[in-house]
């Protein structure tokens, strides 16, 4: 029998994750968490360490014996584990295809076999190389050539989702998927190439801040607190079942602007200095030039927007660093 509000969350000591986390336990939820710690850390949970409602299990989702049995029990499940970050992907094309493949499998089949609501998170990488303004839901997707590294994680997600809708077709089970966009907040690490977290780090240590590329190319930072609050929405909202989601902010910024706003905000004195993509990845790299979504289809079904202006979401951001 199913406890009410009993969440699982994968890859749940994570960035996003932990936030997620906190929300659910604060709202007086039940959380198992999943995660193998190979990208997140026990310590982005201490807020919630030892609190009665949160159980850790530290295991792949793959190898977890009980997948299936606290799937059972869960009212939802948030699969957000994944292999994350561009310079991951470049130095590591076989582990960020087989993990993102292998844990999705696992949790789609546990899931399915109880028809528990399961949110998989996917991300705006799967949009490819289109030139739009603005990614909508429905668009064709434009992915570059096999040869280059930089395109397996986005294959790897949109393998994701096909498999989701699949399970909705062929077993009926309640999925949502959610395209996350630059997601940013406290406990992101630069780590993995992160660009917020890197710029902060660099002005706060007076370091030189790099930019990949001219720095023209834009993109779009939400807040992890927003990002919360549009995942938590949509699992609670049976009509966004077999849909998907793009999930962010549209408000746009070039990331050479950004990095002199980091600058101007932190009061840094931080040279800017630009290093081409084929010194900071490998010869053949591509990136987007744009990264703007169309937020309408998530407004319109759970009125969720976000909210926290880039200059707050540094200042937070900066506090954490």
């Amino acid at each position: 029998m199913k406890t009410p509000w009993h969440y699982v969350v994968t890859g749940g000591a994570g960035f996003i994750g932990s936030h997620l986390v906190e929300r659910l336990i604060g709202e007086g939820c039940r959380v198992t968490v999943i995660d193998d710690f190979s990208t997140g850390t026990i310590e982005n949970l201490r807020a919630v360490a030892g609190h009665p409602a949160l159980r850790v299990l530290q295991t792949k989702v793959s190898d977890c014996r009980d997948l299936a049995s606290i799937v059972a029990e869960a009212t939802g499940v948030y699969h957000l584990a994944a292999a994350v970050g561009v310079e991951l992907v470049i130095r590591s094309p076989i582990q960020t295809i087989l993990t993102n493949l292998r844990e999705t499998e696992c949790v789609l089949e546990a899931a399915g076999q109880g028809a528990v609501p399961t949110l998989v998170a996917s991300t705006s990488e799967v949009y490819g190389k289109s030139n739009k303004d603005q990614f909508a839901e429905e668009d064709d997707l434009l992915i570059g050539p096999p040869r280059l590294a930089r395109w397996s994680y986005a294959c790897s997600k949109l393998m994701d989702e096909f498999l989701a809708m699949a399970y909705v077709r062929e077993r009926q089970l309640p999925v949502t998927v959610v395209r996350l966009f630059n997601t940013v907040g406290p406990r992101q690490t630069g780590r993995y190439g992160m660009v917020l977290p890197r710029f902060i780090a660099a002005a706060k240590a007076g370091r030189p801040l790099t930019i990949y590329g001219d720095g023209r190319q834009t993109r779009c930072f939400c807040y992890v607190q927003d990002t919360v609050d549009a995942l938590t929405r949509l699992m609670r909202t049976p009509a966004a079942y077999g849909q998907v989601f793009n999930v962010g902010s549209n408000s746009e910024i070039a990331i050479r602007d950004l990095a002199a706003l980091v600058v101007r905000q932190l009061a840094s004195n931080s040279p800017l200095e630009f290093l081409p993509y084929e010194q900071a990845y490998a010869p053949g790299f591509e990136d987007m030039l744009r990264r703007r979504p169309d937020i309408e289809k998530c407004a319109a079904l759970t009125g969720f927007r976000a909210t926290t202006p880039l200059e707050r979401i540094i200042e937070l951001t900066a506090a954490s660093v």
